[in-house]
């Protein structure tokens, strides 16, 4: 049975760019619903013996299993979007990484101009995503609703930004933009997705 991962951080961390109360009910109320959910779908199956990500691939298959795909693939998400921000982040990229991303995009600014116009144009809810895909290129995607990189295709996750609009609204109500630009410009964890970039190459190797 799963249990709610911690928050990297104490809530108040990100202040003044997401605050204590968004974080509160963000973590608080629908990551765990999402890990209650899950465990009432699969409490008493041969299910309960699988790792996360071997129950999200496998629910992602079954057609009649998208109620549990959806609500394990955001235990998935969540942690992942947790990691991804950290207090005082926003840095420029380093190292390796820093290089790809300018040999990808043409430059950082470039990068962060497409991901907020990309992240802002996502309909509804979702993810957008920083990836590498199969070919060694990172590239920039979107999803829907609960749907993640890890399901199924050959994209390594290295950063994510959530867009549902519970994520945001509490501080920037229907601003998503604004959202957007305090993640990029004071919250992303640049070593969080360094340290999936490396290990990702070096699997790859």
């Amino acid at each position: 049975m799963f249990t709610l991962p911690p928050l990297p951080y104490a809530e108040d961390a990100l202040e003044p760019h997401v605050s204590a109360r968004t974080l509160s009910f963000h973590h608080g109320k629908h990551h765990k619903t999402y890990v209650d959910k899950t465990n009432e779908l699969i409490e008493g199956t041969e299910l309960e013996k699988l790792s996360l990500v071997e129950l999200i691939r496998k629910a992602a298959k079954d057609e009649d299993s998208q109620a549990l795909f959806n609500n394990a693939a955001q235990i998935w998400n969540h942690d992942f979007y947790w990691r991804s921000m950290a207090p005082k982040g926003g840095q420029e990229p380093k190292g390796a990484l820093g290089k790809q991303i300018d040999k990808d995009f043409g430059s950082y600014s470039d990068f962060k101009k497409l991901f907020k116009e990309k992240a802002a144009a996502q309909f509804g809810s979702g993810y957008c995503w920083l990836v590498l895909n199969a070919g060694g290129k990172l590239k920039i995607v979107t999803t829907a609703n609960a749907e993640t990189p890890i399901a199924g295709t050959k994209d390594v996750p290295l950063l994510t930004t959530d867009v549902w609009e519970h994520t945001y609204y509490l501080d920037y109500q229907n601003k998503r933009p604004a959202y957007l630009d305090a993640f990029l410009d004071h919250l992303v964890n640049w070593e969080f997705a360094e340290s999936n970039f490396e290990a990702a190459r070096a699997e790859a190797a």
